[in-house]
């Protein structure tokens, strides 16, 4: 409920009228504060608007609210429609369906009865009556603590009448919501007639305030009542009291006496004279302040001078001693507020200044003529610019080396193809705009040239790339080593200024007055020994705190923070300079770290970028087919070149560059396919043209067939001189066998050699000049096993017949080249990895498919002679004469057979031959015997056929090369007997 004596959620100022507009509505409010009991007349009669104007105490006191209702609870719980009243609660709760059951009581539990507690009453009984008797005895003790009791509810009921806002610690009525809500301002407006009610408000608030003084006063004065004798004892210790304190009055005024007299003969003098020492070094510290003022106020002319010579780092660690020095000891002075700022506006500008000049000195390093020396263009100059770099963490100018790197390596090629061009005439660049076309009219031998130029400006190039970078490297890493060795001067410096504060802290006494201390009162030379030592120590060291402007003098202490970042170490570069190392890097050891090993990888970007030039600069020459129409030699050359420049950077850079080589293996590739189909399509040519004759030998193949019997695989040199002399042979010679030979089995010897010749020019393409052998070596095998076996030279070259002859040439040129496959795979062997070795195995497979081509020919002999003896011994009669035409024909037909083969063939082999023949003759011989009934018996028939046989054996035995044959002609009875 609303009241002038309440607390009003809604703040309060000093007028009440403003507060009061808008009438709130009492029922919003959950619990108001309970007001204080209203002794006010009843509400007075008015202007009904008036009485919203202002809360009233009796206006509102009988404002009806929820609170005034006055229904008790049983009478709003009872239902009317009923039929009955409840008759008890669970008719009252769940209704009239509930129906009373009899609880069955527990057969778990006993039941009670009173002669349970017999036992216990009789053990208490006695105890009772002591405890009876003892009650009459004493009488009751609490009797005093109820008066007590009964006297301060009575006291704490009348305090409840007084408002808390009495109570409160903080009452005060200068406040004007406490005012306000003790003298409610609206009971004393007199305008509009309402005079009689507000001095009748006024009297009953007077008379409430008077009794709430009264209850207090009569609280009070209980209380005190409570606590005479304590009141009646402080009264008589008064005296006592007041004797003890003159007494001591005394005492403390003759004590002032005293010091003051000590103070004035022995301690005036003495701090007069430490007062004027420490004034006289507190001048010394001004002045000193002063000129470090002065010093620091030329800091901005002072950079500007270094920015003008490009002395990046000293202007650096100027910038960054002057910050310090406003930090630590010209903080607070107004004069240089913006000073700070001031120069760091001016360190981001040299960030800016030193990146502009590295890229400057990377482009002037870079782009020099070539034609130079490999050393480092300004290395002291670019010593400074990396330390100011790295000083500012400013690690990018590796990215800005690398593009510059980018943008020379295109240059060069641009430069050397300008040049090469200009120096050709055949060349009009008034028609051929395009650099790129002129230089693809370029022969070979200037295309070359041109090639070998490049190569050689890119090692250059990358010789001074090298040298850069290894100043760089050398930057890096003396930074590193100066940070560790720091490190380690740090954690001695801690140990030694640990074990020295312990001695000087015995040593160094303070003057309790003013705050000062005694060391502040003399001069640095009138300090202890160990004071000095340790006071220079701990201005070296890199983690001393700033120097207080009261604990040393000025002196040292400018002098400590002008040269705190300034403390540097000599380190000496490859290159001759001597740099010095700061302290203050801000770059840690894995920082550092890192940026050596992006120092390293620049080195091999910039041999991948020369690399990736060059291949470029390869396809761009290749594009119209120019690289594959090279020659074996010229190719080779050209792969040579190129692997001696891979060779060099590689040694220059440490690591070897894959895209050019990438490229050549490319080329290699196609140069291989293209030597292949080349000399396949002249093995195809050969054979489709040869008619299988003996040729004769050129002296020139017989030198190659020497060379390699000498265990050198390679095309001998051409010597007009003694060709012209020599005669061509007949055979061909190898380790001293013969052989009868074709024109295109020389020439596919020379076809072999030249590809062993080219692995050992090329030795990236030894795996497919390997597997391109073995093609080329199963195709002349193929190939002729068609032309001669399969008669395919019929058709192709127009023989009328294949002959003993073509057949036995065949098989002994197969077996020239089975003699040096053995060679060849030795060659091979020695040029391939081990883990390649497994494609060796193509050389067995061959090796097996030539001898299986030798014995098909061989067979094929045979084959021809048996149908012979088919043919004639078939119409064999036993009869006269002897020898019989049949045998005749035999030993003709058999004579013609060695003569064909006999110069072809070794003496080991043709004997094998005739033996082969000589079985086949014995079987067809023995199966028509048997087919005509002869017998071994010694009769007419017998001795016939005896002649025969005996004619046959002699005439074949006194061929050349078969006197020692053993024929066995005595099986041809052998199952007759």
């Amino acid at each position: 409920m609303a009241s002038s004596h309440s607390s009003s959620p809604v703040p309060q100022g000093s007028s009440s009228d403003v507060f009061f507009k808008i009438e709130v509505d009492p029922s919003k409010h959950i619990r108001p504060v309970p007001s204080l009991p209203d002794v006010c007349p009843k509400e007075p009669t008015g202007d009904s608007h008036s009485l919203y104007v202002a809360p009233s105490l009796v206006t509102d006191q009988h404002r009806w609210t929820v609170y005034h209702s006055k229904v008790n609870l049983p009478a709003a719980l009872n239902d009317p429609r009923l039929a009955k009243r409840e008759s008890d609660f669970f008719t009252k709760t769940w209704g009239l369906d509930f129906v009373d059951t009899e609880v069955i009581p527990s057969f778990y539990l006993p039941q009670i009865s009173k002669e349970h507690f017999t036992v216990y009453q009789q053990e208490i009984s006695q105890r009772e009556k002591i405890h009876e008797r003892c009650k009459n005895i004493c009488p009751p003790k609490d009797t005093f603590e109820r008066t007590l009791l009964h006297t301060h509810d009575k006291s704490r009921t009348d305090l409840e009448q007084v408002p808390k806002i009495f109570m409160k610690p903080d009452f005060a009525l200068d406040d004007s919501l406490t005012f306000n809500s003790v003298l409610p301002w609206s009971h004393f407006n007199t305008a509009g007639g309402k005079g009689n009610r507000d001095a009748a408000s006024s009297k009953l608030l007077q008379e409430k305030l008077s009794h709430y003084l009264d209850i207090v006063e009569v609280n009070i004065a209980h209380q005190i009542s409570l606590r005479s004798e304590a009141f009646f004892h402080a009264m008589t210790s008064q005296h006592e009291l007041q004797d003890y304190l003159k007494k001591t009055s005394q005492a403390v005024k003759m004590l002032r006496d005293k010091i003051a007299q000590i103070d004035k003969v022995m301690c005036e003098g003495s701090l007069h004279i430490l007062r004027l020492a420490l004034t006289r070094n507190n001048c010394v510290k001004v002045y000193n302040k002063l000129k470090l003022m002065a010093t620091v106020h030329q800091t901005q002319p002072t950079v500007q001078v270094l920015l003008s010579t490009s002395e990046f780092v000293g202007a650096l660690d100027l910038i960054a001693t002057t910050q310090e020095v406003l930090q630590q000891e010209l903080q607070g002075i107004h004069s240089f507020r913006h000073l700070g700022s001031q120069l760091c506006e001016l360190e981001k500008l040299i960030d800016k200044m030193m990146i502009a000049e590295f890229s400057t000195y990377s482009h002037s390093d870079l782009n020099r003529p070539l034609e130079d020396d490999c050393q480092v263009l300004e290395e002291e100059r670019l010593i400074s610019l990396v330390f100011g770099l790295l000083k500012q963490r400013k690690l990018n100018f590796l990215e800005i080396y690398g593009e510059k790197m980018i943008i020379t390596a295109k240059n060069i090629i641009k430069q050397c193809v300008i040049n090469k061009v200009s120096q050709t005439e055949e060349i009009d660049t008034d028609v051929v705009v395009k650099l790129a076309d002129q230089m693809r009219m370029l022969n070979f031998p200037q295309w070359f040239d041109l090639l070998k130029d490049i190569f050689s400006k890119f090692t250059i190039f990358l010789q001074r790339v090298k040298a850069t970078l290894n100043i760089i490297h050398s930057v890096v890493l003396s930074v590193l080593d100066k940070n560790q060795r720091t490190r380690e001067l740090e954690e001695i410096s801690q140990q030694k200024n640990a074990a020295k504060d312990n001695s000087l802290d015995t040593e160094v006494a303070y003057l309790i007055h003013e705050g000062m201390f005694i060391s502040d009162a003399f001069g640095e030379g009138e300090l202890t020994p160990i004071a000095v030592d340790t006071t220079s120590q701990r201005n070296a060291s890199p983690n001393s705190e700033p120097c207080s402007s009261d604990s040393v003098s000025e002196p040292e202490c400018t002098t400590d923070s002008s040269s705190s970042k300034e403390h540097t170490s000599s380190s000496a570069i490859p290159g001759g300079a001597d740099i010095m190392v700061s302290e203050d890097m801000k770059l840690t050891d894995s920082e550092l770290g890192k940026l050596a090993n992006n120092i390293q990888e620049l080195l091999y970007s910039a041999s991948d970028i020369c690399h990736d030039r060059a291949v470029k600069f390869l396809m761009s020459r290749a594009k119209d087919g120019f690289l594959e129409k090279l020659n074996s030699m010229e190719f080779i050359t050209l792969s040579r070149l190129m692997e001696t420049f891979i060779l060099d950077t590689e040694q220059i850079c440490g690591r070897k560059s894959t895209s050019l080589l990438g490229a050549l293996q490319s080329q290699a590739i196609k140069f291989v396919n293209r030597f292949h189909e080349e000399r396949k399509t002249k093995l195809s040519l050969l054979l489709d043209n040869e008619r299988w004759k003996q040729a004769d030998v050129p002296a020139e193949f017989q030198d190659l067939v020497d060379s390699l019997s000498d265990g050198k695989i390679a095309l001998p040199e051409k010597k007009s001189g003694a060709t012209e002399e020599r005669k061509p042979a007949e055979v061909l010679i190898v380790e001293g066998q013969q052989y009868a030979v074709v024109g295109t089995v020389l020439l596919l010897i020379r076809i072999i050699l030249e590809y062993c010749q080219c692995v050992d020019n090329i030795p990236s393409v030894t795996t497919d000049m390997l597997t391109r052998l073995s093609d080329l070596l199963k195709y002349f095998n193929s190939r002729s096993c068609q032309l001669v076996l399969g008669a395919g030279a019929l058709q192709v070259v127009g023989l009328k017949t294949i002959t003993t002859k073509n057949l036995a040439l065949s098989s002994r040129c197969l077996q020239l080249i089975v003699h040096y496959i053995p060679v060849i795979r030795a060659h091979f062997e020695a040029r391939l990895p081990p883990k390649q070795y497994s494609m060796l195995r193509h050389f067995d497979h061959i090796t097996k498919d030539y001898h299986d081509h030798i014995a098909e020919i061989s067979a094929k002999l045979v084959a021809i002679m048996d149908s012979l003896f088919d043919k004639l011994l078939s119409k064999y009669e036993v009869k006269a004469p002897v020898p019989s035409a049949c045998f005749r024909n035999i030993c003709k037909q058999m004579t013609k057979m060695h003569e064909a083969i006999f110069d072809l063939l070794p003496e080991e082999q043709t004997q094998m031959l005739f033996l082969r023949i000589n079985a086949s003759y014995k079987l067809h011989l023995k199966k028509q015997l048997s087919h005509l009934n002869v017998i071994n018996d010694g009769g007419p028939q017998n001795g016939l056929v005896t002649a025969d046989v005996a004619f046959y054996t002699g005439n074949l035995q006194a061929l050349k090369g078969l006197k020692d044959l053993d024929l066995n002609m005595a099986e041809i009875w052998e199952q007759k007997r």
